[in-house]
């Protein structure tokens, strides 16, 4: 079973800067596609940033400039660093990763539990 374990959010001042991992915590083949969402209180998900498996990025037009999205595929690790943080940005971060498990030619999407980003104006 696959599990994508988060870390890296917490309470930041507006302007300030937080890197949010996230960890795929089986053997596993290969990371395909991944990207990260977020969910303010009260509001839909909405996806933040997004990296095809030929490494092609986009970004939300909010978020464009400040976030970067990256990948150790060594490390079956993928990393949202996000800049300039504002209080809009205030949210739980999911990430979603489309995997290949060893022994299997299956691509699966897995996401992780969340973690909040909180930015004080």
């Amino acid at each position: 079973q696959v599990q994508l374990v988060e870390s890296g959010g917490g309470l930041v001042q507006a302007g300030g800067s937080l890197r949010l991992s996230c960890a795929a915590s089986a053997s596993i083949f290969s990371i395909g596609a991944m990207a990260w969402y977020r969910q303010a209180p009260g509001k839909q998900r909405e996806l933040v940033a997004s990296a095809t498996n030929g490494g092609t990025t986009n970004y939300a037009d909010s978020v464009k400039g400040r976030f970067t999205l990256s990948r150790d595929n060594a490390k079956n690790t993928v990393y949202l660093q996000m800049n300039s943080l504002k209080p809009e940005d205030t949210a739980v971060y999911y990430c979603k990763i489309y995997i290949r498990r060893l022994g299997s030619t299956q691509i699966a999407d897995y996401w992780g539990q969340g973690t909040q980003v909180t930015v004080s104006s």
